[in-house]
């Protein structure tokens, strides 16, 4: 099973070799409501980890979805655009926005589990 990886940004990630399949949490998705487009990024553009680089939008606000590693946006899920429910989905799935190539893998050292970002969601209730 692919390890997944939570920031607490509600960015959920999954690694599979050196990239980083990005979405966003479950709890993101129920905290902006009816999701409406994504913005998403350039194939190509560099990320710096903490950086925005994809927006997210809801009928009531929009969020920024931040990278969680360094490295170059290799694929972004062009799907999506026509398709939201997508977004809903496992990142592990359909659920990613986009897949970064990692240039510092050791960044995920600082990045939750699913018991610890469960933990960390439940002390924001």
């Amino acid at each position: 099973m692919a390890e997944i990886k939570y920031t607490d940004d509600h960015e959920c990630i999954k690694i599979e070799g050196d990239v980083a399949w990005v979405g966003i949490t479950k709890y993101a998705q129920e905290a902006l409501g009816d999701l409406v487009y994504v913005e998403l990024p350039e194939v190509g553009r560099e990320v710096k980890k903490g950086e925005d680089f994809a927006v997210v939008e809801s009928v009531k606000t929009a969020a920024e979805v931040y990278s969680p590693v360094d490295g170059e946006v290799v694929e972004a899920n062009d799907n999506m655009a026509d398709d939201m429910e997508l977004i809903t989905q496992p990142v592990s799935e359909q659920g990613w926005i986009a897949k970064i190539k990692m240039s510092d893998p050791s960044q995920l050292d600082g990045l939750m589990d699913e018991a610890k970002y469960n933990e960390y969601t439940e002390s924001l209730d």
